[in-house]
């Protein structure tokens, strides 16, 4: 009887063992395949001009693909349901942005909720906003002699933003609202295609985040007026903020994340997060980042939760002060 009970709390025992150790397993194998990474908005966009980098800096460090699938509309939010509603697996992760924080104060039916539906993962980057024009179609060389423009000939310019509430659009809306002038807003499927047709000249203006205007300002294809900051940006050290251009309470920052659909197992989520970190500490990135004027973050799990959570409310602010509509 004792032989016999000693075997089966041997056998409790290894079992407890083997439970206790299978998060292990599982974290240490994931991924076993190729990781989606829903991008919600069109290729081109600042969104994209993180994530690839990124994705291609996970896939060397695990050798297994991490793919994006972009999928554009309605401000991003398009996207941001299909991700909320994959499975979770682990195999599945979405990166949104503050686009996402703003978006439960612009649309009334949101067929997700960011703070319940999905797990935060962590912090990609955080870029200031700019104003850059078409150097053909606006007629100032800074940011004062932009305003004296605008001043004299209201609603004769146009911005493009990636879509109805997103912070390209709550962004030329604060402008309008802080500097008492008027420009017509015309909002995109994303800020690619917003950004082309800014370099095309067939739009004037946009406020768009600095890490996918970066290298067209490079290439003098758009004129940057100033960086929506109190400081001026990582490697754009000629690029006045608007508080040295005479407009010191207009600071806006685009930023962007990663999170995982509820229900993901916590060792995948984890695992992700290690390995973000991994990748954003690198040389690599930390000098691809500051090529598009951003800053490294250092911010994961609850923490970026709570962060994630203060600017839903801040933007609710923004949208109701602005008096911003869904055009």
């Amino acid at each position: 009887m004792a032989t016999l009970s000693i075997g089966r709390c041997g056998l409790l025992v290894a079992a407890t063992l083997a439970a206790l150790a299978a998060p292990l397993v599982q974290a240490q194998g994931w991924p076993t395949k190729p990781v989606t990474l829903v991008v919600p908005f069109p290729a081109g966009g600042g969104t994209d001009a993180f994530a690839r980098p990124l994705t291609a800096a996970l896939t060397k460090n695990l050798g297994r693909q991490f793919i994006i699938d972009n999928k554009g509309g309605a401000g991003g939010t398009v996207g941001a349901g299909l991700a909320s509603r994959a499975a979770p697996d682990g195999y599945t992760f979405f990166m949104g942005a503050v686009h996402h924080t703003i978006a439960p104060s612009m649309y009334p039916k949101l067929d997700y909720n960011l703070e319940t539906d999905f797990i935060p993962v962590g912090l990609v980057s955080s870029v200031p906003q700019v104003i850059v024009v078409h150097p053909q179609r606006v007629p100032a060389k800074d940011l004062k002699e932009f305003l004296e423009f605008v001043r004299k000939n209201p609603g004769k310019l146009n911005y493009a933003s990636a879509g109805n509430g997103t912070s390209h659009h709550l962004a030329g809306e604060l402008f309008k609202l802080q500097t008492k002038t008027f420009i017509t807003h015309i909002p995109y499927r994303g800020a690619g295609p917003a950004l082309q047709d800014l370099i095309a000249g067939q739009v004037d203006i946009m406020f768009d985040g600095l890490g996918s205007s970066a290298a067209h300002i490079k290439a003098g294809r758009i004129k940057a007026l100033a960086a929506a900051a109190d400081k001026r940006a990582p490697g754009f050290a000629d690029l006045p903020t608007t508080r040295e251009a005479g407009v010191p309470t207009y600071q806006v920052a685009t930023w962007y994340g990663i999170w995982a659909p509820k229900g993901t197992p916590k060792e995948a989520v984890d695992r992700m997060a290690a390995e973000m970190k991994k990748a954003l500490e690198s040389d690599e990135l930390k000098a691809a980042w500051a090529g598009l004027g951003a800053e490294t973050p250092n911010l994961y799990g609850e923490a970026f939760g709570k962060f994630v959570g203060s600017e839903v409310k801040r933007w609710a602010e923004v949208v109701k002060t602005s008096g911003a509509k869904l055009d």
